[in-house]
């Protein structure tokens, strides 16, 4: 009520129009308010929740920031869309709502009249304003509402009356209007129904279809016209009557299946389904099915049945007919028909192909084309020598018809294997380790073949399943072999020029042909080594040394050829391999070379021995001063290990470089010594930085000898 005032007031004074636009950023000749004062909305039954009636155009000429709206009529709103819609459903609306639009920059009223409300007693403005709205009392009434049936894809005219729905009152009726609610009134699919108001007629506002929705389970109820419930909500059943308007549809348009040859008659193949989206109670989807056609027709034409009612596939030709072998083809295609209304001549039909394989059983022994196969393979090689072919009547894809091929006598040496080629089903034997010619000059394999899958119970392997191969070894040049290789053989470095190492011994494999063979050199990375010719002696040409950059492990490794007379000549390689034994031939000598010392800390260094050589001409070490006279009343070197020493001052020295001599001698037998000087740098050291001088080294003699001449000055 209040709302409704304020809104008459703000409609009924005058309002003073705010000419401010322009200094409020407004647009120039822009009138601030609705730009349409007057609207219409037709009532057709209902007004659905958040169903948009109308859109009001509204502007305040500064953007519409913060505009509020009221209706007089609470149940409607107006969104931020500016369009007016009902906040709930709404039954029945009053004649007249004004729509209230109120900002900063504009105040206006505009006007909704709601066009074909039923007939009732004239409003007041107070009716119209919503001020004290009287509930009708109730009276003695009832609802009846029959249920009621459609057939789908009837035709126009819409809308069509399909039933009605009746209030049983002793009382004058007038007061009440009919309410239609549910899926296909005021749900989707929304207004497939509609109710008169004032009758309660039902219609149907546009063909049906049964397969999309059988039925509808609506709710009529009747109420006054402020929309206050008077009778029901009572349920309304609508039936959709089903046509036979869907033929049968199969979900594929082929069908494949397989049958073993030799089934016996009435083996099912396969079973062929179809829908029909029809009434699943009538006959409109009750599919029987037919074979109308099978190609070939040969050797019969009715090879196969089908069920009419289940759709399986069986055969018919008997057993011994269904000979895979024997057949026209081993592919048959059926077309089959599916029917509704149970078959009968006015049914709908679809149709599919079915395509029935027969497949095969391994009711075929393989047999050799030959009894016989020949082959002649070259001494020495391997690979393929000859391809065996098959007969078998079974199909060569399947396990019926893949042969499978083993040596089952002839190759006691395994020398030979034989695979199936997978493209053509032939038998590949191979030579899988070189054959000799002058071992073996024939060879003479017995091969069987079978199948993948075993043979039917009545059928066995003939003697057509097994087959000779005679393979001829033929005679090549084959070059000289070295044995042993590699020869292996110790010598001691250094041994004098000329000396012998070893005798090469090659053979010729071809001992029926009388062939001379000649040595010669084919790799000596050193080149320490020379061969006769003739006799294959290996002789030193240069020295022999260990400790070579050619040599790895103590070995060095040459390799030598050998070449026959034959036409044309053959050659064979061999290697000789000579351990190194070492000698003493190598002199030690003292890492490191430089040393770092505080003047006050009388420990300079360790140092310790190297040598090239092997034990025992290498460590123990013996490390010891020059032999410079003085040297011990500076220096003292104490043996720490059998490789290292410690070098020790026995009074402090000033900052300077000097060079002390070592004599370090090795093990050996007759050992070997070298004098080796390492260089002392004697620093001042201060907060854990050496400061040491860059001037040369003095030789430590010469300090010795001036640190004499002193002690001998201060004794005068």
């Amino acid at each position: 009520m209040e709302i409704g005032v304020r809104i008459l007031l703000a409609f009924l004074v005058p309002q003073v129009a705010r000419v401010g636009g322009q200094e409020d950023g407004g647009h120039e000749g822009c009138v601030p308010g609705f730009q349409v004062k007057h609207y219409q909305v037709a009532y057709s039954g209902a007004f659905q929740k958040g169903q948009a009636l109308i859109q009001v155009e509204f502007d305040d000429c500064a953007g519409n920031e913060d505009v509020k709206f009221e209706v007089s009529d609470p149940n409607f709103h107006v969104n931020e869309d500016l369009n007016l819609v009902p906040q709930r459903d709404v039954l029945y609306s009053r004649p007249i709502l004004f729509v209230h639009g109120l900002s900063a920059h504009a105040d206006d009223v505009a006007q909704v009249d709601v066009t074909g409300l039923p007939v009732q007693s004239p409003h007041t403005l107070r009716d119209i304003l919503g001020v004290g709205n009287m509930v009708p009392s109730r009276s003695k009434r009832s609802l009846l509402v029959p249920p009621m049936i459609i057939t789908e894809n009837q035709r126009a005219p819409f809308p069509r009356v399909i039933g009605k729905s009746h209030v049983i009152s002793t009382e004058k009726l007038g007061n009440h209007i009919f309410r239609l609610t549910g899926p296909g009134a005021d749900q989707d699919p929304r207004g497939l129904f509609t109710i008169d108001i004032d009758t309660g007629d039902v219609s149907v506002s546009r063909s049906l279809d049964r397969e999309a929705i059988d039925s509808y389970e609506l709710e009529v109820s009747t109420t006054d016209f402020a929309g206050n419930l008077v009778e029901g909500p009572a349920l309304l059943l609508i039936t959709v009557i089903d046509q036979n308007d869907n033929r049968p549809i199969f979900k594929e348009t082929r069908y494949t299946g397989e049958v073993l040859e030799g089934s016996p008659t009435g083996t099912t193949v396969m079973t062929m389904t179809a829908f029909d989206a029809d009434d699943p109670g009538t006959d409109n989807a009750a599919l029987r099915y037919n074979i109308v056609r099978q190609s070939p027709d040969k050797p019969s034409p009715t090879m196969f049945y089908i069920n009419p009612e289940r759709g399986d596939i069986v055969t018919v030709i008997s057993h011994t007919l269904l000979d895979r072998e024997t057949l026209p083809t081993t592919t048959y295609e059926l077309e089959i028909v599916a029917k509704d209304m149970a078959g009968s001549e006015v049914g709908l039909t679809g149709t599919a192909t079915a395509t029935i394989t027969i497949t095969d059983k391994n009711d075929h022994a393989p047999e050799f084309t030959h009894t016989l196969f020949e082959a002649n393979v070259y001494e020495g090689s391997t690979g393929v020598v000859v391809n065996l072919t098959v007969d078998d009547r079974d199909d060569p894809d399947t396990g019926a018809g893949r042969a499978i091929y083993s040596i089952i006598n002839g190759d006691p040496t395994l020398s030979f294997e034989i695979q199936t080629n997978p493209d053509n089903n032939e038998g590949m034997l191979s030579v899988i380790k070189p054959l000799d010619y002058e071992a073996e000059r024939f060879h003479a394999l017995l091969i069987k073949v079978e199948n993948e899958d075993p043979l039917v119970p009545d059928v066995g392997y003939g003697p057509s399943s097994t087959a000779t191969v005679r393979v001829t070894v033929l005679d090549i040049n084959e070059g000289p072999v070295f044995f042993p290789d590699p020869l292996t053989v110790n010598k001691m470095e250094n041994i004098p020029l000329g000396s012998f190492v070893a005798s090469l011994n090659a053979t010729d494999p071809d001992i029926l042909q009388a062939q001379s063979i000649r040595y010669a050199v084919l790799r000596d990375p050193a080149g320490w080594l020379s061969v006769s010719p003739v006799t294959g002696t290996v002789n030193t040409s240069g020295s022999l040394d260990r400790e070579s950059p050619y040599v790895h492990d103590n070995k060095y490794t040459a390799v030598f050829i050998a070449t026959d007379n034959g036409s044309p000549p053959a050659t064979g390689t061999g290697s000789l391999v000579i351990y190194l034994e070492d000698y003493n031939d190598n002199a030690p000598y003292v890492v490191p070379s430089v040393a770092r010392v505080c003047e006050d800390d009388m420990n300079v260094a360790i140092v310790g021995g190297r040598d090239k050589d092997l034990y025992p001409n290498a460590a123990p070490f013996k490390i010891e001063l020059g032999k410079q006279l003085g040297l011990d009343k500076t220096w003292k070197v104490t043996r720490v290990n059998s490789t290292h020493s410690q070098i020790m001052l026995l009074h402090s020295l000033k900052k300077a470089n000097y060079q002390l001599p070592l004599l370090i001698t090795d093990s050996g037998v007759p050992p070997l010594s070298n004098y080796t000087e390492v260089k002392v740098q004697v620093c001042v050291c201060k907060k854990n930085k050496m400061h040491c001088s860059s001037a040369h080294s003095h030789r430590a003699s010469l300090l010795v000898l001036l640190a004499t001449l002193l002690l001998a000055l201060l004794c005068l």
